[in-house]
């Protein structure tokens, strides 16, 4: 049987010329043949949100050996499902979501359109790994991830991962990275997250905003700790959302009557 290269699906949030993704592209291709179906826009913050109200369309951008790129006009949880339907002629051994440019660390991956790639392909039975830098600057520096990219896709791609399991990888900005830490999803939230502006005639609107106040400073296992101490912070993510530990206590809640 003819050997086949490992079949990775790109996709992001930064959009499809964004530099995260083209280093991204960069780091991947020696470990097998690369589709990206990206937005052709940024779509941050969209997590796992789907286009219904109109329909969607997608645009060959580039093709060379190894790798096609396409631009969608949905979101990206949106790119990876048409992806599957039109342009995969296989199903992929790998989806991968990034390089974002921003921490999607502890509650950041509820809210995170990288992760929304990752949830995807997760859900379709896909091992799925998602890369974030902790910096928003357009012209981040990527490099020093470089190294450490490729190494995790090709553990992952070895070995696979279990069942509604994904990977969620963030690093620091910085030049000297001191390795790796599975870590914990650091607990906390987001306060003061609007910012008020007054307009003409006494109306008001409001940028999205705020501060993550975490409430585990001390926990030494998680992710945002990781983070600054350095490290690059992987945190196995599971899609299985069922809180197993409260199964049985509602279960004296709502007893079930006899039949």
């Amino acid at each position: 049987m003819e050997y086949q290269r490992p079949l990775i699906l790109i996709s992001n949030d930064d959009g499809v010329v964004a530099k995260g993704i083209g280093e991204l592209i960069k780091f991947l291709r020696p470990l097998g043949e690369i589709v990206v179906m990206a937005p052709d826009a940024p779509r941050s913050g969209s997590a796992c949100a789907l286009t219904v109200t109109e329909p969607i369309r997608y645009q060959l951008v580039r093709k060379d050996v190894g790798l096609t790129v396409y631009k969608c006009s949905g979101t990206p949880a949106d790119c990876i499902k048409l992806a599957f339907h039109t342009v995969l002629d296989r199903k992929p051994d790998l989806v991968v979501g990034g390089i974002n440019h921003g921490d999607n660390s502890s509650v950041n991956v509820h809210y995170s359109g990288t992760m929304g790639v990752v949830i995807e392909g997760c859900l379709k039975g896909v091992p799925a790994i998602g890369f974030s830098l902790c910096s928003h600057e357009p012209d981040a520096d990527f490099e020093p991830a470089g190294g450490y990219i490729r190494e995790i896709a090709r553990r992952v791609l070895e070995k696979g991962l279990p069942p509604l399991t994904c990977l969620n990888v963030n690093f620091p900005d910085t030049k000297e990275l001191k390795g790796v830490k599975i870590c914990e999803q650091a607990k906390g939230q987001w306060v003061n997250e609007w910012e008020n502006f007054a307009h003409r005639g006494g109306a008001h609107y409001y940028w999205l905003t705020g501060e993550f106040e975490a409430s585990e400073e001390g926990n030494e296992k998680s992710d945002r700790r990781a983070l600054d101490d350095g490290y690059v912070a992987i945190t196995p993510t599971t899609v299985d959302v069922t809180a197993y530990g409260l199964i049985d206590e509602l279960k004296t809640w709502f007893p079930i009557p006899n039949s």
